[in-house]
């Protein structure tokens, strides 16, 4: 049965912390007053206080009713006060916003134990208890505004008193909540991604804890906020919030223990039918039509819309979830999923990812388990209709053709295409298929994502670049894979062939003439199955893949050469590695690093959040340098030179070849473009050419690809003019 309460009229508006967790020599309100610590509240005149009762208002005791200068009491009507209720200066004036105009003041409201801030406009709020509302508010037509003593407004904290199974926990990973973590607000990706990894390691688990818990007070009282210049209006359950400035809310159905972040420059919005429970809301960000998120955080400048549901789930900065289901997942900054039918689940997505229709990724209905995960690089893209079982894994801008995955995938090659070939029952893998055939779409989504960056601190380098110290790293390992690939191909019926007598021979025959290298081959570790796994195209991978990593380290070097000499190039390659780079947020750290953060964490060298992020920070300040150097030593493994033996000589092929594979580039994007303009099929449903040109814009007239060019002729042009230095 409910279980209601009753009490004396009197106390209603007090006794808002049970006696027992207010400390010694406090009252009630010393949360509230240190939140609001205003100082020039003064008491009722008679003379306002008749004016006061004859517009209608009721108080518990007019003495609790504390006003500013100016006040005017004929701006509060028919409303009903308990308890200590502060109101702030007032304006003969009225707000307006978007065609809502509402005079400033208080009507028709109930108010317990608030603090009310300068020239608001409070219309129709049917309750609003122990709320802080700040200056040039407006707030109308409300159900229900309300707050506990033990709010603690989307953090995964306990106040005192409190048990330990009422703690607010995000279960990201996987569904059996061994990955949980403690949200608070202002956590990064990296953090979490952090935090869910090393289970194994209690120390380190127990420090993330312990510092997350100590950036707050475990003191009862808080009042929930809502910033300077908010809006809410026609919206019904809003308990236990805090609320930046500037935020517009309308529509709502429920927000419960939550923090909406929002500034004048990052404003949040949140519009109809949407219910939030339990999160954090960053920066910018955009939440309409239906919205249903549960244990969540929602990274700066990102997009809940039509429906989404978001549970268990961290969302990185400047993503858009549409329409579609997300559970139990941590997905890093630049993700898009637009589709109803789309699902993701026990995931872990590393950004610049796109999921399509039908796309169904980690659901626990094609397995045993509920316990399993996903892990995916960045560039992650399934196709249409594509389901995966987990565990799986993914490297970077993985495409996976429409279809069901029966077995557990391991795809170690980036820039692959993965078909599931039902007829002959057999695993396709085109490494490098974006290279091959989509090249217009690779290079045109790391610019979007660059510039759909809206971060107004962008202290955390965040990369989108195809080629990065990540994807060199997998793109080495690919050769080897393709080396041992074609090399186990050519001694099938030898027993007794050493794995690096396997390596020298694949290499020998990927280098050599071209007809000795197979249309396909066959290789192992791909996936849990007895069935084929076949690599195709493996020779015009192999020379791709050797081209752009040379490319990645010309470029650098390139860039190094307008401000130094030949020199010091050579000093700096001296000095150059290339070491293991871990993806943790839609940063790059090396592994060396991330290694040393974890154990200064582990010793309390490093002991809030704010010192973890100055370590990202630093760390992303001299990313460029380290990334340079593993550029600098990719070239000379990828071209079998040493610092000591390059020549200037050498140094000027390297360039020629620059200019040659970025023409290339840009060819291949044109050309990937062009083909939808000569397909018979996609012309078909226009009545002419200029139809067409109008419905989705002439060739030659393409933004992205006259950009292209024009970035490819300053390139040329630059690097000519160092030939021309180099040869002085």
């Amino acid at each position: 049965m409910s279980q209601i309460k009753k009490g004396n009229i009197v106390r209603l508006g007090f006794d808002f912390i049970p006696p027992a967790f207010i400390p010694k020599g406090k009252d009630e309100n010393h949360q509230r007053f240190e939140q609001n610590a205003r100082s020039d509240y003064r008491s009722l005149t008679l003379e306002e206080i008749v004016v006061l009762i004859e517009n209608g208002n009721r108080a518990d005791s007019w003495e609790h009713i504390l006003v500013c200068d100016p006040f005017i009491p004929h701006q509060i009507r028919h409303n009903n006060f308990f308890g200590l209720v502060r109101i702030g200066a007032m304006e003969p004036i009225y707000l307006e916003y978007r065609n809502l105009k509402l005079e400033s003041g208080i009507y028709n409201s109930t108010i317990v134990s608030c603090d009310i801030g300068d020239a608001v406009a409070i219309h129709h709020v049917r309750y609003m208890s122990h709320f802080i509302i700040g200056n040039d508010v407006i707030l109308s037509n409300i159900s229900e505004m309300e707050t506990s003593s033990t709010a603690k407004f989307g953090n995964g904290i306990l106040r005192e008193g409190e048990s330990e199974d009422l703690r607010i926990a995000l279960e990201l990973c996987n569904e059996n909540g061994v990955r949980s973590i403690l949200p608070f607000d202002g956590m990064q990706a990296a953090d979490a991604y952090l935090w869910t990894r090393n289970r194994q390691d209690l120390q380190l688990q127990n420090r993330f804890k312990e510092i997350t818990e100590k950036r707050f007070s475990k003191t009862r009282g808080s009042y929930s906020v809502i910033g300077d210049r908010c809006i809410i209006k026609n919206s019904q359950n809003i308990k236990n919030v805090n609320i930046g400035s500037d935020a517009y809310i309308k529509g709502i159905n429920k927000l419960k223990n939550v923090t909406i972040n929002s500034s004048p420059d990052a404003f949040t919005q949140i519009g109809e039918g949407c219910e939030l429970v339990n999160g954090i809301v960053g920066y910018g960000c955009r939440i309409f039509y239906g919205v249903k998120a549960v244990r969540f955080i929602l990274s700066s400048f990102s997009q809940l819309k039509y429906g989404a549901r978001l549970i268990n789930s961290f969302l990185g900065d400047n993503s858009t979830i549409s329409c579609c289901e997300v559970l139990n997942s941590l997905i890093f900054p630049a993700h898009e999923q637009h589709h109803n039918n789309s699902f993701l689940c026990a995931a872990v997505v590393m950004g610049q990812s796109n999921m399509a229709a039908g796309a169904t990724v980690g659901s626990n209905h094609n397995s045993r388990a509920a316990d399993g995960e996903i892990i995916a690089g960045r560039g992650f893209w399934p196709g249409l209709c594509v389901s995966l079982k987990h565990n799986s894994r993914f490297a970077s801008y993985t495409l996976l053709v429409k279809g069901d995955f029966p077995h557990e995938l391991d795809i170690q090659i980036p820039f692959s295409l993965i078909n599931n070939d039902v007829k002959n029952d057999k695993l396709i893998i085109i490494p490098g298929y974006w290279f091959m055939y989509n090249m217009y779409a690779l290079i045109r989504n790391g610019n979007k994502y660059e510039s759909r960056d809206k971060r107004l601190l962008k202290n955390q380098y965040l990369e989108y670049d195809i080629l990065a110290p990540d994807t060199v790293n997998e793109l080495f390992n690919s050769l080897r894979i393709i080396e041992f690939a074609v090399g186990s191909h050519h001694n099938a019926r030898l027993s007794d062939v050493t794995h690096e007598q396997i390596l020298i021979d694949g290499k020998a025959k990927l280098t050599g003439d071209s007809h000795e290298i197979p249309s396909s081959i066959e290789v192992s570790g791909f996936e849990h199955s007895k069935r084929k796994v076949e690599l195709v195209k493996v020779g015009q991978a192999y020379s791709l893949f050797k081209r752009f990593i040379q490319y990645y380290g010309s470029i650098h070097i390139i860039d190094f050469l307008k401000n130094n000499s030949f020199e010091q190039l050579k000093v700096k390659m001296k000095d150059s590695q290339r070491l293991e780079w871990e993806n943790i947020g839609g940063q790059l750290i090396e592994k060396d690093a991330i290694e040393q953060l974890m154990s200064e964490i582990k010793s309390g060298k490093i002991d809030e959040w704010e010192d973890v992020h100055k370590y990202y920070h630093d760390l992303s300040k001299s990313y460029l340098e380290s990334k340079r150097s593993h550029a600098f030593a990719s070239i000379l493994e990828i071209t079998g030179e040493t610092w000591e033996t390059i020549t200037i000589e050498t140094l000027k092929s390297w360039l020629h070849e620059a200019i040659l594979h970025r023409t290339w580039m840009v060819n291949e994007i044109f050309a990937s473009r062009a083909k939808d303009y000569v397909n018979p099929f996609r012309n078909m449903v226009y009545n002419s050419d200029e139809e067409r040109d109008i419905v989705v814009g002439k060739l030659d007239e393409n933004s992205f690809i006259l950009q292209q060019r024009e970035e490819l002729e300053v390139f040329e042009n630059g690097v000519q003019d160092l030939l021309i230095s180099l040869s002085r």
